[in-house]
């Protein structure tokens, strides 16, 4: 039985508090809370799932969206039609990044934040990010354009970073010869 998780709205305080690093291995009440993420996130990119749950599409989500402030990020990402990728990373650190940036050309979403926001999030074109799985394994992972947008929104979660804040308030929008737009 499926059942929607209950996300924070922007206006709650944990939204921007700084998450704690976690102890692994994972319990399984958060390894529990993975598989949660995982299912809503599938489903919520999947049309006929995202009318009968009334979802708001989204492809990652972090544990202070739920109320716990745990350095845990995850990402479902469509790699092709009907085809997903899950990502799970248990205290993520970004350790390396391009010089390009790009914006999403549409701008970001969050499932954090009920409302239309105008203006492009400049990001990273390509980062490089290491962590743990939920069994404890190191993992590193190399991310580009979209995938790479994601998981710098997801981490900025974790610092208590709205995508909002990234935008320039005198200047939102950019145009192809100052960013890459994606």
């Amino acid at each position: 039985m499926f059942k929607p998780l209950n996300i924070l709205d922007e206006k709650h305080k944990i939204l921007r508090q700084t998450s704690k690093e976690v102890m692994l291995p994972l319990s399984k009440e958060d390894k529990k809370t993975i598989d949660q993420i995982i299912k809503h996130l599938t489903y919520s990119q999947i049309e006929k799932y995202a009318e009968k749950y009334d979802l708001r599409p989204g492809m990652g989500l972090a544990f202070p969206q739920l109320g716990q402030l745990k350095r845990i990020i995850v990402i479902v990402y469509e790699y092709e039609d009907g085809k997903f990728q899950n990502y799970v990373i248990v205290n993520p650190k970004i350790i390396s990044h391009s010089e390009e940036k790009v914006a999403l050309e549409t701008g970001e979403g969050c499932l954090s934040v009920n409302r239309e926001v105008e203006g492009h999030v400049p990001r990273y074109a390509r980062i490089t990010i290491t962590g743990y799985d939920p069994d404890g394994e190191k993992i590193t992972i190399r991310a580009r354009e979209d995938l790479s947008v994601a998981f710098q929104h997801e981490v900025d979660h974790l610092d208590g970073i709205l995508f909002f804040d990234r935008i320039d308030k005198n200047k939102p929008f950019f145009n192809e010869n100052e960013i890459r737009l994606i």
